[in-house]
């Protein structure tokens, strides 16, 4: 869970953000503010989890803060917040709660009081997590009667089905509120490939479905599942609405969406949209415009929202593998699972390969084949020789492969290639990765590092560094950084430097803070290392 902490008083704020070892009770401290404007500024890029915020500050007050984040959308469902104030006042406590604070806590309120309130909001937002994992986990049956009847009409209506004449008319019968004038924009998400199979990942699909229609409801969005229980996300614009604004609310819903399918179920789906909106007779068309996008996925990569090019040439593909065998292909490789790669490229051979009747229908065939691999490898930003060596002059030059034989070893030689890479990738990531914070945490001892500003430096995920670092080290990151400077400043003080000295030497500005951790860590105060 990500903690964002608003506070006006500078040694209260740096006290609460790097006095409480968060991360050890697995809250992620994103941000700081020094009032409610600075705070709105720093929302615009961090969508925390948890807020904990001071009632009295200069600029922007903490519950004028909350009033413009409900104005401005802000301030979601699954967002907890905690108020600090030094007032025992009824009416801004009053005030807070219609806001949906989840905590009013009186100042001056002890570190474990604090911690205690965030670790509840956390169990509060967690258990209503929990809850949709929950209800994930139930039987999969499709809700009866109305529900299911308005499902079944979009997907009929969207695989062209529904006559232009009866689109209204179905609209009134199914209580769906839609008017001749409204105009409708069209998605497709799905979850993006991954390992997981059988149960687990239905019930992933089924979680996904409960997301999207908690996140995006009616009357603005319809979403509608399809057998294999991926989303077609029908979007409402009314005649009053410019089509470009509605276009950019349509990608910040879907943006939130995605974000949210990572916090619960831990991987990542896609989204494609269609180039525009249009009037309701034109439902088919968005769709397959949405449809379209989505597939551009292989090319772009995952975690996307891809809208339609209208410039882009739809054509048909002069072969056609089983789309299952193609997508096995790719998650096999990129999780270096050599067996399994090796199994569905099987599959595409015996399907495509080996039933060409001609030598160009040969050759078309492996350049099919060939796109595969180049698209997996391209898009991690990796080169054809890099990766495949002397096997990348067949992929230049395909009249080399003169026989069916020949082109076999060439493939295998392929994903093993690949996978190989892939593997080596990752353990060399790794160790530079952490090398590199090692650098920085010697070269900067002097500086504040948390994992956040660590992080955000590197431009790599907080959460991903915080496990790979616990990995490769053995220990947490902000335990790892707490026992360099505690050991620095120790061996400081007993070569004879004063306590202020040493404090400034590992990133303390406030002695007395330093003292209270010193005294913390060591069980003696610093004066007492003294040499």
């Amino acid at each position: 869970m990500n903690l964002m902490i608003v506070e006006d008083e500078p040694r209260l704020r740096q006290a609460l953000a790097y006095n409480i070892l968060w991360e050890s009770h697995g809250i992620d401290m994103i941000g700081t503010a020094a009032n409610g404007l600075d705070a709105l500024k720093l929302m615009e890029r961090k969508k925390p989890d948890l807020m904990l915020i001071d009632v009295q500050m200069p600029g922007m007050d903490g519950l004028t803060l909350l009033r413009e984040l409900k104005e401005r959308g802000l301030l979601k469902k699954l967002m907890k917040i905690i108020i600090l104030s030094g007032h025992d006042n009824f009416e801004f406590a009053q005030t807070a709660l219609k806001h949906g604070v989840s905590r009013y806590l009186l100042k001056p309120a002890g570190e474990e009081e604090i911690l205690e309130a965030v670790l509840e909001a956390r169990r509060q937002l967690q258990h209503e997590l929990e809850q949709w994992r929950h209800q994930a986990a139930l039987e999969k049956q499709w809700l009866s009667n109305l529900p299911h009847l308005q499902n079944l009409f979009f997907l009929q209506w969207a695989g062209g089905k529904v006559g232009h004449g009866e689109i209204l008319s179905k609209c009134m019968d199914l209580q769906i509120p839609l008017r001749q004038e409204d105009r409708i924009a069209v998605a497709v998400m799905e979850l993006d490939p991954s390992p997981e199979q059988g149960e687990k990942a239905e019930i992933q699909k089924f979680t996904l479905q409960i997301l999207a229609k908690e996140l995006l409801p009616p009357p603005t969005w319809w979403i509608a599942t399809d057998s294999d229980m991926n989303l077609m996300m029908v979007f409402v614009v009314g005649p009053e609405t410019e089509v470009s604004e509605a276009m950019l609310r349509m990608n910040a819903d879907l943006s939130q969406l995605l974000s949210r399918i990572k916090e619960v179920l831990h991987r990542t789906a896609s989204a494609g949209i269609s180039a525009g909106a249009g009037p309701l007779e034109h439902l088919v068309s968005l769709y397959r415009q949405a449809s379209h996008a989505l597939q551009e996925r292989v090319v772009y990569g995952h975690d996307l929202i891809i809208p339609y090019r209208e410039t882009a040439r739809e054509y048909a593909r002069p072969f056609a593998i089983q789309p299952n065998l193609e997508k096995e292909l790719e998650i096999a490789m990129e999780t270096a699972d050599e067996a399994k790669a090796m199994e569905a490229l099987q599959g595409i051979w015996d399907e495509q390969v080996t039933k060409m009747e001609t030598s160009d229908e040969f050759h078309e065939s492996v350049f099919f084949v060939h796109g595969l691999f180049t698209r997996m490898i391209q898009k991690r930003g990796w080169t054809i020789k890099q990766v495949l060596g002397d096997d990348a002059r067949y992929i230049q030059n395909m009249s080399l492969l003169s026989t069916q034989t020949q082109t076999w070893a060439h493939m295998t030689r392929i994903v093993n290639r690949i996978v190989v890479y892939v593997k080596e990738q990752r353990k060399a990531n790794s160790h530079q990765v952490v090398k590199e914070i090692l650098r920085l945490l010697n070269e900067e001892m002097d500086q504040e590092l948390t994992l956040h500003t660590v992080a955000d430096r590197m431009y790599i995920n907080s959460s991903y560094l915080s496990r790979l670092f616990k990995q490769e080290m053995g220990v947490a990151f902000s335990d790892y950084v707490l026992e360099r400077k505690m050991e620095r400043a120790k061996s400081l003080l007993q070569e004879g430097h004063k306590v202020y000295d040493a404090a400034r030497s590992v990133g303390y500005r406030d002695v007395s803070y330093f003292t209270k951790v010193f005294r913390k860590y060591w069980g003696v105060n610093p004066g007492e290392c003294k040499g």
